[in-house]
């Protein structure tokens, strides 16, 4: 349980390479004594092609921003029916969760399957 109410969640990326843990998606370094946050607010900025002046006349972009909410999956999953989120997940542009597990299984399986392969190969 969080010690801190004011933890803020530091999204961090490892950089350009595919070769890094998360594979150029980005992370959030967890706190012992923190939890993974149950939703994000972060803000979209979209520069207008609009300029105002500075504090010492210099032009300044002007630029909205639009605050958006991302959820945490695991807890809808947990706290919703399987047909609420479903509901979310189609909504989200994703496949049902039953269509989801199966090609997720067909695509462990070629996978095993390759590494018995190369096993096999390697081996003779």
């Amino acid at each position: 349980m969080s010690t801190n109410k004011h933890w803020v969640p530091e999204i961090m990326y490892e950089g350009d390479t595919d070769e890094g843990l998360t594979s150029n998606i980005p992370f959030i370094p967890v706190p012992e004594d923190e939890e993974m946050p149950k939703i994000l607010f972060i803000f979209e900025s979209r520069a207008t092609g609009e300029f105002e002046p500075g504090p010492e006349g210099e032009p300044l972009e002007v630029t909205e921003l639009d605050l958006h909410q991302y959820a945490n999956m695991a807890v809808l999953k947990e706290k919703l029916n399987w047909v609420e989120y479903d509901n979310v997940r189609h909504a989200l542009g994703l496949l049902k969760m039953a269509t989801a597990r199966e090609k997720g299984s067909e695509i462990s399986n070629k996978i095993l399957g390759n590494i018995q392969k190369n096993d096999k190969e390697t081996d003779t």
